[in-house]
């Protein structure tokens, strides 16, 4: 038998977007991707990390599809139940795409807080980069490097946020091009302010 995949947040899916400011965090974030990016009524669109869907909702009115990729049943759950607001096409992939793969390609692919979950970061981005069509987008937020203290439970992170430069470079290595990297938000906890960066590119 395959063991089952821990799901971190089937504590946590309901009251999620109840957090001001995690919901704060993730609007700050969709600002700078909108900001930075074109997006287009034709172009579809994988959020990878998804979660409950508070920033695929915000990039929604801008795009035709999004493919909203998450390994959590509880999280996925929730986003399922709101499918009737958001506002374009949107497919729900429960996968784990550092083991698996998605038969189909993507115009940009957009991501909030999720690539400190994954322990092999450049083997994720050469995935991004396979799966997107010729001059596709990447706009992908994360943490800043961080001493530990950002996370108060277990939510299986593999990395305490990045170093920018480091970050960059792995877009890099993985065969993107036209990268920026610039602040897009702080998260205020009680445990200090966290700066989040917004990584950009074109492959």
């Amino acid at each position: 038998m395959k063991p089952v995949q821990k799901d971190y947040f089937s504590e946590k899916a309901k009251e999620y977007d109840k957090h001001k400011p995690r919901t704060q965090n993730v609007e700050n974030i969709a600002q700078a991707i909108l900001k930075e990016s074109i997006f287009s009524k034709e172009m579809s669109v994988m959020d990878f990390g998804s979660g409950t869907g508070l920033l695929l909702s915000k990039i929604a009115p801008y795009v035709n599809e999004i493919t909203a990729i998450d390994i959590s049943t509880s999280m996925n759950d929730v986003l399922r139940s709101k499918m009737k607001t958001i506002d374009c096409k949107l497919q729900i992939e429960e996968i784990d795409l550092t083991k698996k793969t998605i038969d189909k390609t993507f115009d940009a692919i957009i991501s909030s807080m999720t690539i400190h979950h994954t322990k092999d970061v450049l083997e994720l981005f050469k995935k991004f980069h396979s799966l997107l069509n010729d001059n596709g987008l990447i706009a992908i937020a994360d943490l800043d490097k961080e001493d530990g203290t950002f996370h108060t439970t277990d939510t299986g992170v593999f990395h305490f946020g990045f170093d920018r430069e480091e970050f960059l470079n792995i877009a890099k290595k993985a065969g993107f091009r036209d990268l920026k990297i610039k602040t897009a938000s702080i998260v205020e906890k009680p445990t200090g302010n966290y700066p989040v960066f917004l990584l950009t590119g074109k492959k």
